[in-house]
């Protein structure tokens, strides 16, 4: 995108992707820097991340993702974006970065079958239900997925990995003892 990218990835180690962007961050911010002559950062403020519950919504990742630059006006389909992995994942078209997960390999067994149902998955648009949770999974650092895995995920890294209630919790009603005046 213009402003900003997606990675979906499965990382080896819990710390991938936080040592993927320190070194793209360090390498090729600098290496940009040298090449334009220009100084500072490249990229705007920290990058945002979220588990996500492969089985319910790595499909769904994956077409938010492949259809940005559709929904930002770029590019009228999703394979005219030369960035996308939509190319290879619906059109067969090799590239070194993809890896296919095993969610997308379940889709069928023949590669040509595989990206016949992956393009099916294109058909209808994205509802918006799932378009804001990914959003604020990813804005919130939440987990995006059932609400046992946000839980599992939750007693993993000792905090809440859902959004919370906005405002200050309320105050409870005080009991009828409390409201009568001392003698």
């Amino acid at each position: 995108m213009t402003n900003h990218l997606h990675l979906l990835m499965t990382p080896a180690t819990d710390r991938g992707p936080s040592l993927l962007m320190k070194g793209l961050g360090q390498g090729y911010v600098q290496y940009i820097n040298r090449t334009y002559r220009r100084t500072g950062t490249l990229f705007e403020g920290r990058f945002r991340s979220s588990v996500i519950e492969a089985d319910s919504y790595l499909l769904a990742c994956q077409r938010y993702i492949e259809l940005n630059p559709v929904r930002a006006h770029m590019v009228q389909a999703p394979g005219d974006y030369p960035w996308s992995s939509y190319r290879c994942n619906a059109l067969g078209v090799g590239d070194p970065v993809v890896v296919p997960h095993s969610i997308y390999c379940a889709l069928a067994e023949g590669e040509e079958a595989r990206r016949a149902r992956y393009l099916n998955l294109f058909a209808d648009e994205i509802p918006e239900g799932d378009l804001t949770a990914i959003r604020d999974a990813t804005n919130g650092a939440f987990a995006l997925g059932s609400e046992r895995f946000q839980r599992q995920i939750a007693s993993m890294v000792g905090r809440r990995t859902w959004p919370g209630k906005s405002g200050r919790p309320r105050k409870e009603a005080p009991d009828d003892d409390q409201l009568k005046l001392p003698i």
